[in-house]
């Protein structure tokens, strides 16, 4: 130790502690270069000569394969905090390289030292950062290490781009692309791997989206194939960002591809992060440096798709990827207004949901009201009808060419989970081989490789019972469909019509032929159509009723309830109506409740007060007037002895009975007879009592009658 280093420590200095940091940039170096690791070590006798004592070296070691321009490092962290609080007498390493490669870490650590009077002792010697020279010299030496990092790195960027720009420089690859013996890219000699990759970029241009690619891949029960670390094949299903990942990858296409990233670091956490640059600033492009699953042209599709796809999210609205929705202008419709893109919205009504074109940014963002908000039932008809009249003449070639798709898609489909089956075969006939190759005494190993066996041989089961229960599930494309398929194609409007075809295929219809829509509604609302190619053509068509309008009920159907009313209980009049095809405002048809609310809104009769006003008697004012129990009335009308009529459901009311003439005895027979108060009928009750009678008395007086003489 020399007179000028004792010269510097105080006994301030060596009643703190010293703190040993010790860092290798790399795990590789920690186990190669274990020389320099042991030198760093040796530094802790270093600061015990200089009188320190053992209890006193704390040294820092967790950040062992750790670079020292990592700014996150959690020991050198540690490391500053200490000397900051004052804790720490001198601060030892190796070289200035090993406590920081970048400068600011470096000078940053310098102040805080000269604030809190703390040294650093390294190789050469021992330094106070609180004097000008020793702070000139430790910073020349932190310069120096950042520089010497920076030419070391520089060297070899450089040698990797100079090989990346000849295209010979060997990068990871994507499932599907391997290197053969001569270092070339190839496709991989696994045919299920090349079939899982050509199905998902041709099921990705069939769906438009990366979502419906992978349901797809789900709905069909395929695996997709992966890499693992250790460079085997696995499979499994097919995930979202492992679909974007490949529809981003230029590798498909064949072409050579260097520098698509770079590290940036962002504040607050200063942590570097991956960053997807343009395709104009890649480093190395090279077309078809070697063989790919799709086009360059293919490639460049498929980005736009997902950038359109995403703008279906961002501010401007565009269209994305056709959804469930009935709307069929989703992400098409522009406001006439204001130029901004119309939201879709859904509400019910009989029972379907209807949608309704809105436009709503500027509403939301400036708290103002909308521009415009339109019913969209009428606009949907108008354009469907304008697309069946635009592609009637091309049904026929169209739908052929979507009939024969589907019967290679579903071939595709079935010959991969072939080829499922036949790797779990593969799989299992090797654990086989394994088995019987296998020492029989070696029993610890056979059990092992047996239960392998076993185990392989239930998975091919299980593939084997998938593959025919979903080939079982497929759509199969026999004559008797062709042939329907084949009529149903011959009448377009029809098969645009037919309920059974789904609102997504009807919108990648119309997205092949239809640019954008513009909406402005007036008295009328104007459809301004801007077909692929630049032609236009403008619709106007009624302006939709508003909701106070469409939940008026129409007077013809109050004037009906009113007719049907005298004959008919509210049951009778809701199927009536029901019958004739008619509809409430709300609801899908008429019911008792809305008959009754019908009658109380408008102010109508009730059935009850129609039959009372005609005479008509309660059940209770029936049995009274007969004398009788009520249960012997409802006795009597349902054998048809008393006239009933239902008003509400079972409840009845009763015809009141004839007026009983008065009555006296028949002169002759006794018999009640009618009074009547003229002639000779007044005293018999019929002609044969009354003729009766007068013989009788003839005869009593003696009268004979004379004989006549002829």
């Amino acid at each position: 130790m020399n007179l000028e280093a004792t010269s510097k420590i105080t006994t301030s200095h060596l009643s703190r502690a010293a703190y040993l940091y010790v860092r290798q940039s790399t795990l590789r170096q920690v186990m190669e270069n274990t020389e320099s690791t042991k030198r760093q070590y040796a530094l802790r006798e270093r600061a015990m000569q200089m009188g320190w004592q053992p209890d006193q070296v704390v040294v820092i070691d967790s950040d062992l394969g750790r670079s020292g321009a990592d700014s996150d490092r959690v020991g050198f962290q540690r490391m500053v905090a200490a000397v900051g609080m004052g804790e720490v007498g001198v601060v030892i390493g190796l070289e200035v390289s090993r406590l920081a490669r970048s400068s600011s870490d470096w000078h940053r650590l310098l102040e805080i030292c000269a604030l809190s009077d703390t040294l650093i002792l390294d190789e050469d010697g021992l330094y106070d950062p609180a004097h000008f020279n020793d702070r000139l010299v430790l910073g020349m030496k932190g310069t120096m290490s950042e520089a010497e990092l920076h030419v070391i790195r520089s060297r070899l960027v450089g040698g990797q781009q100079a090989k990346a720009r000849r295209g010979e420089l060997k990068v990871h690859l994507p499932i599907g692309l391997v290197y053969d013996a001569t270092d070339k890219i190839v496709l991989d000699p696994d045919l299920s791997v090349q079939g899982a990759i050509r199905e998902f970029f041709a099921t990705f241009v069939r769906t438009g989206s990366a979502t419906a690619t992978v349901r797809s891949f789900h709905q069909r029960g395929l695996l997709f194939p992966r890499r693992l670390s250790t460079g085997e094949l696995a499979w499994g299903s097919l995930v979202l960002h492992r679909a974007l990942q490949i529809l981003k990858n230029p590798c498909y296409t064949g072409a050579y591809v260097y520098g698509r990233t770079k590290m940036t670091k962002t504040l607050p956490d200063l942590k570097a992060k991956q960053r997807c640059l343009p395709q104009d600033q890649w480093q190395t492009l090279i077309l078809d440096q070697h063989p790919g699953y799709i086009t360059w042209a293919e490639y460049e599709a498929n980005i736009a798709k997902l950038k359109a796809n995403a703008a279906a999210y961002g501010l401007d609205r565009r269209a994305g990827p056709p959804r469930e929705g009935p709307a069929l202008l989703q992400g098409l419709v522009i406001c006439g207004r204001c130029g901004m893109r119309m939201t879709v919205s859904y509400h019910t009504r009989h029972g379907k949901s209807v949608p309704l074109y809105r436009c709503q940014r500027k509403g939301i963002e400036e708290a103002e009201p909308i521009c415009q908000s339109i019913n969209g039932a009428a606009i949907d008809r108008s354009i469907a009808e304008l697309l069946v009249n635009a592609v009637t003449p091309l049904a026929l070639a169209v739908t052929l060419q979507v009939q024969d798709e589907l019967a290679s898609q579903a071939a595709d489909t079935d010959r991969m989970r072939y080829q499922q089956v036949e790797r779990a075969r593969y799989e299992a006939e090797l654990a086989q081989r394994r088995y019987l190759h296998v020492d029989p005494g070696n029993r610890l190993v056979a059990a092992t490789l047996e239960a392998e066996w076993n185990a392989k041989l239930n998975a091919l089961v299980q593939a084997q019972d998938d593959y025919e229960r979903q080939r079982e599930a497929d759509v199969l494309f026999d004559e008797a469909k062709r042939q329907r398929i084949l009529g149903l194609a011959a009448d377009f409007p029809r098969l645009f019509r037919d309920p059974e075809t789904p609102a997504q295929l009807r919108k990648r219809m119309i997205r092949l032929l239809i640019e954008d829509v513009t909406l402005l509604k007036e008295d009328e609302v104007t459809l301004h159509v801007r077909f692929r190619g630049g032609r236009t053509q403008s619709l106007t068509i009624a302006r939709p009723k508003s909701a106070a309008e469409l939940a008026k009920l129409d007077p013809t159907i109050v004037s009906e309830v009113d007719r049907l009313m005298e004959d008919n209980t509210d049951a009778e009049i809701a199927s009536a109506l029901n019958a004739r095809g008619y509809q409430p405002p709300l609801g899908a048809q008429f019911t008792v409740s809305i008959i009754a609310k019908i009658r109380t809104a408008y102010g109508l009769e009730s059935r009850f007060n129609r039959l009372r006003n005609k005479g008509m008697l309660t059940l209770d004012e029936m049995a009274q007037a007969l004398g009788v129990h009520p249960s012997t009335v409802n006795k009597h009308a349902r054998r048809g002895w008393l006239v009933s009529v239902a008003y509400n459901g079972k409840q009845r009311l009763y015809a009141p009975l004839p007026p009983v003439e008065p009555t006296i005895p028949c002169a002759r027979c006794q018999k009640p007879t009618p009074e009547r108060t003229r002639g000779q009928r007044r005293r018999y009750c019929s002609a044969t009592c009354r003729t009766s009678d007068y013989a009788a008395r003839r005869r009593e007086s003696g009268w004979v009658r004379p004989r006549r003489e002829r």
